[in-house]
């Protein structure tokens, strides 16, 4: 791996995948708990953005402030801050729109399937990037978010 490739990698698709990361991931308990606890698409909606909004936000921040960036060669922290913002939202957003339908059902069959493709994606990523055995990170990737997922349906259900 070339230098120019390695700082690649370090600075730019390693804080894009932690916040693709987080935002699927997080984001998954609070909007399933509020659709199974209110069967209201419109408030797994609302809640759903509000933490996407929120994870966004937060890990964007905190990112920046981790390091500046000289010590570890992770790059400048406004940058670095920016992509985990941006794609913390993104990771949280996607399986949040589905819920725009006024459908329940529907909602969340397509935001079961927008969440899978999600998980293969940040699995894919971390198969051609950092070079995971691709069916080892599938798995990994599945099980975290997995029981996230299971715990805010559980959550909701009760």
């Amino acid at each position: 791996m070339t230098k120019e490739n390695n700082a690649f990698v370090l600075q730019t698709v390693q804080p894009a995948l932690l916040g693709l990361m987080d935002g699927s991931i997080s984001t998954l308990a609070p909007i399933f708990a509020a659709a199974f606890a209110t069967k209201n698409p419109h408030i797994a909606f609302l809640i759903g953005t509000s933490a996407a909004v929120g994870a966004a936000i937060s890990m964007g921040v905190s990112e920046g402030m981790s390091d500046d960036g000289k010590l570890t060669g992770r790059g400048h922290p406004f940058r670095r801050g920016i992509i985990v913002g941006v794609m913390t939202f993104l990771g949280g957003i996607f399986h949040t729109i589905p819920f725009l339908i006024k459908d329940l059902d529907v909602a969340l069959t397509i935001a079961y399937l927008v969440v899978g493709l999600e998980l293969i994606a940040i699995a894919y990523i971390r198969y051609k990037f950092f070079k995971m055995k691709f069916w080892l990170s599938i798995v990994q990737v599945v099980v975290g978010g997995g029981l996230v997922f299971i715990s805010g349906i559980l959550i909701g259900a009760s």
